[in-house]
């Protein structure tokens, strides 16, 4: 059974007339007149008993028009609670990223629902590339490009790498002057699976392959082991930016000018009607990350 017709059938009612109901609903006559024919035709029976002057309910119409009353009532329902939807950040927000993007994004997701208390936030950590139509995640925090055509990608931050270490190790190791003295030092590395990221590239100082005794899949421990002693970390500015404040690290190699890491992306579905608790946290992401020295996440430089 078609909503509409039932519809413009309790409309021709309310109305008095076939004439009066399309001028309503603002479309032809011999369209409302073709409607109710297709809706009588539908049920097996007539709804309305025409004459020159005036409509007059069968009893089946009578019956049929108290369920078409309840369906317009249900439609103006929905419409009310789609605008009122989208009028309000509101509902829940599926949001992925990276391992080491909780160090910078939590922060930002506290800040966040504390601003729209009607949003609440289901953060899911993965290294691995996520579908986000099959798990239905809203935004996704990538570094990687993008190669899906149905997605969006909103820019966030630049990631410049940074090299140090902790006080700790290199009042114990010593401080290198070189990309070329970190051979003889031990570097913690990124690795995931089988692949180990220890080739750093330092840019015209050229790629220096490293080793050390720690590696990980998480660049947000690389980070906790750095500050406990254990070796050097190359690694974005944002995910070690308040221990580089504090003292827990210190920057090393300064004077050598590092390739820019992976800019960091909100990536969400391509739609028509972008839900509004989406639309204001990208923009609350770009307006927060976007400064020099805001968070990033990739951890494999």
């Amino acid at each position: 059974m078609n909503p509409q017709r039932l519809a413009i059938f309790a409309t021709i009612i309310q109305a008095g007339s076939i004439s009066a109901a399309a001028l309503k609903l603002g479309c032809g006559k011999s369209v409302v007149s073709r409607q109710l024919a297709q809706l009588e035709k539908g049920l097996g029976a007539r709804l309305i008993q025409r004459s020159t002057r005036q409509l007059a309910l069968t009893e089946v119409g009578q019956m049929v028009l108290e369920e078409a009353r309840q369906i317009e009532r249900s439609l103006d329902k929905i419409a009310h609670l789609t605008d009122s939807y989208q009028q309000q950040v509101r509902g829940l927000l599926r949001v992925s990223c990276s391992m080491a993007g909780r160090r910078v994004l939590v922060p930002l997701l506290a800040e966040f629902t504390a601003l729209y208390t009607q949003v609440k936030v289901s953060l899911q950590l993965d290294d691995a590339m996520v579908d986000l139509i099959a798990q239905q995640i809203d935004v996704a925090i990538r570094t990687s490009a993008l190669v899906d055509s149905t997605l969006v990608a909103r820019k966030l931050a630049e990631n410049p790498s940074v090299v140090c270490a902790a006080p700790s190790y290199l009042a114990r190791c010593g401080t290198p002057r070189t990309p070329q003295e970190l051979q003889q030092h031990a570097c913690l590395l990124y690795a995931v699976g089988a692949r180990v990221y220890d080739e750093w590239n330092f840019g015209e100082a050229g790629i220096v392959r490293v080793d050390g005794p720690l590696q990980m899949n998480d660049g947000g421990a690389l980070v906790t082991a750095a500050v406990g002693g254990a070796g050097v970390i190359k690694v974005p500015l944002p995910i070690v930016a308040d221990e580089l404040a504090n003292g827990q690290l210190v920057r090393i190699l300064g004077d050598v000018v590092l390739p820019a890491g992976a800019a960091t992306y909100a990536v969400y579905p391509a739609r028509e009607f972008l839900p509004l608790k989406t639309g204001a946290f990208v923009e609350f992401l770009v307006a927060r990350m976007s400064k020099p020295g805001k968070p990033g996440s990739d951890p494999r430089v």
